[in-house]
């Protein structure tokens, strides 16, 4: 069932037009890029089912091709497509934003950004970025995976991609699936571990972030730098 078949109050689209974006729920939203449903299942129940296999919007943002294929419904190509280039455009604007402005100016930007890359991972990722002298974004790359301590995180490698994009500055992070954002211990000794042999280039650690599903830690904010 497409739009044109659902009761006139009950459209996307027009709601849209009509009150603007914001007062569309995250399922009308979703229906409208995905604009008909399948056998059984009108766009909106279509659009819920997907939110309710990936996790909401912050799951759908974070899906990537192969748990998009796996929800029913999505087994095309063109709805995947579309969604992962809407998904694209979220993280690349969440990017440009911090590369135009410093990023202790936009913590919460901060925060998003890496949720959108990490947080819904179900493994452990540990990621960089990588900031010139204003604190502008320059770069984000994911460096280590599995369970991270001061023995898989390599402060050498850390210090070369550093120098490789020239910054000045970093933000560390790293998601925890259990959804438990408090920083460990083993994450307290890596963060001083990888200040140390920055420092040693006069490149300073910002933050250490930990993000979880709707959730994040800035160490920073919590004086534990």
């Amino acid at each position: 069932m497409a739009f044109h078949d659902l009761p006139a109050d009950s459209r996307p689209r027009e709601k849209l037009l009509a009150r603007g974006a914001a007062a569309l729920s995250d399922t009308e939203l979703l229906a409208l890029l995905l604009r008909t449903g399948i056998a059984g299942r009108h766009v909106l129940q279509l659009a819920q089912d997907v939110l309710d296999a990936v996790g909401g919007i912050a799951g759908l943002l974070a899906a990537d091709a192969e748990a998009l294929r796996r929800v029913r419904g999505l087994g095309g190509t063109a709805k995947r497509a579309e969604l992962l280039a809407v998904m694209e455009l979220a993280r690349r604007a969440m990017g440009q934003r911090l590369a135009e402005r410093p990023a202790f100016e936009a913590p919460e930007a901060v925060a998003q950004y890496l949720q959108l890359h990490l947080a819904h991972k179900a493994h452990e990722v540990f990621a960089v970025m990588f900031l010139d002298t204003r604190l502008h974004l320059l770069a984000m790359e994911e460096l280590f995976r599995g369970t991270l301590s001061q023995t898989s995180v390599y402060p050498r490698e850390v210090v070369q991609r550093a120098l490789h994009h020239g910054a000045a500055a970093v933000i560390l992070a790293h998601n925890h699936p259990s959804g438990d954002v408090q920083p460990s211990r083993a994450d307290l000794l890596l963060t001083e571990s990888l200040k140390a042999a920055l420092a040693l280039l006069d490149m300073r650690v910002v933050d250490h972030v930990i993000v979880g599903p709707g959730r994040f830690h800035s160490m920073a904010a919590h004086g534990e730098l």
